[in-house]
């Protein structure tokens, strides 16, 4: 089954695939200029890779994890999926990410440090 993960931002979208049930990779991130532009964009890279299901990651035990939770629930709701989505926790991700890449590029609001957070997140749904 294809997989993809997005951790939503509110200003990039992190993105990570895994094709074949072992190896995930990160993506290029989307870059959020409005919740409709990136939720096209979303939905044009799931079709473009035939993705089967959606995991999205959501914030729990965290302050203000209630706010961005509803943020994240309705961005999804804004994608116009005929696939099942599930939800994973996301805590940490960012900062483990961070951690990982320390020293191997520099961290710029590329969206790099987002996307190796949604291969995180697709890693800890799967194993």
């Amino acid at each position: 089954m294809k997989l993809a993960c997005i951790d939503v931002g509110l200003k990039r979208i992190g993105v990570a695939i895994c094709l074949d049930g072992s190896i995930v990779l990160p993506q290029d991130a989307i870059l959020r200029k409005n919740r409709n532009q990136a939720a096209r964009d979303v939905n044009t890279f799931l079709e473009e890779w035939e993705i089967e299901k959606l995991i999205v990651g959501l914030p729990k035990d965290a302050q203000s994890s209630e706010e961005m939770e509803r943020r994240i629930r309705h961005f999804v709701s804004l994608l116009e999926l005929d696939i099942p989505i599930a939800y994973q926790d996301e805590q940490s991700s960012s900062i483990e990410a961070k951690e990982l890449t320390q020293g191997v590029f520099r961290h710029k609001k590329d969206g790099k440090i987002d996307s190796i957070a949604a291969k995180i997140i697709l890693e800890r749904y799967l194993f």
